[in-house]
């Protein structure tokens, strides 16, 4: 059987479910193929990517400290996990598209239309949330943490902790800038309306609070940093769920595709 990505149909087929079984297949191995393909191009620069990703704590430790290994095999193992997760990350678009094009045969014409901006809504979203975790919040986090650091305290984190940290806040802010699309589906399948989600904005206010203070460090100041801006995205949200909100428009659209 060829393994080239097969094109999505442009409409519903009849397939068996060996079909579908075999269609799965080939989608698995282009999104597993392009994360280890990504593996195979950052590899040879693992320890340089490591020394990037450390910066926003490394440039903030105070003058005669660094970073350590606690366990033997540390270096070797911390580099590669890191260069896993962003095999991961370099691949999702891939995964994502391999993704669409296996559900999208079973999708009305107007749910592919509405489908297609949101998926590249959410990886866009993703990755920035990721950036602006990395570009803004962690300095601000690490000067916070290395300024209150007791008298005598050598402030200095193994390289494996310090890797699991940073992926959490990479997680927590990547997820959390989905609010905007999350907002949007749940009224384009009429969960929601956008008033009832106006109409929330208190609790969703604190809410988002309590929630960045359960994935944040007990500091306020990385709270404030993720919650505001998930709470700005929630009103954002609120304002492209309007333009998708149209009962009669989707009642017309269901009965044509019927």
């Amino acid at each position: 059987m060829s393994h080239q990505a097969p094109p999505i149909p442009d409409q519903d087929q009849d397939l068996s479910l060996i079909d579908h079984l075999l269609e799965l297949r080939t989608r698995l191995m282009w999104a597993v193929g392009a994360v280890v393909a990504s593996m195979i191009v950052m590899l040879p620069f693992a320890r340089k990517l490591y020394t990037i990703v450390s910066e926003p704590l490394v440039s903030r430790l105070p003058e005669g400290s660094s970073m350590i290994a606690i366990d033997v095999a540390s270096p070797i193992f911390a580099p590669f996990k890191l260069v896993l997760y962003l095999s991961l990350l370099v691949a999702m678009p891939v995964i994502i598209y391999q993704l669409w094009a296996f559900v999208a045969p079973g999708l009305y014409r107007h749910e592919r239309r509405i489908a297609k901006p949101l998926l590249f809504a959410a990886t866009s979203l993703f990755y920035f949330g990721c950036l602006f975790a990395y570009f803004l919040v962690l300095p601000v986090v690490f000067t916070f943490i290395t300024k209150i650091a007791p008298d005598g305290v050598a402030v200095m984190t193994d390289i494996n902790r310090y890797l699991d940290f940073i992926l959490i806040m990479f997680l927590a802010f990547g997820f959390s800038f989905e609010v905007p699309v999350v907002t949007v589906v749940l009224v384009a399948i009429g969960l929601v309306t956008p008033e009832g989600l106006a109409s929330a904005r208190g609790y969703v206010v604190v809410g988002v609070f309590f929630l960045a203070m359960l994935i944040t460090p007990p500091d306020m100041v990385s709270q404030t940093l993720l919650a505001l801006p998930v709470w700005a995205l929630y009103e954002l949200g609120i304002v492209f769920s309007r333009m998708v909100h149209s009962p009669a428009e989707a009642d017309t659209a269901t009965h044509s595709e019927s």
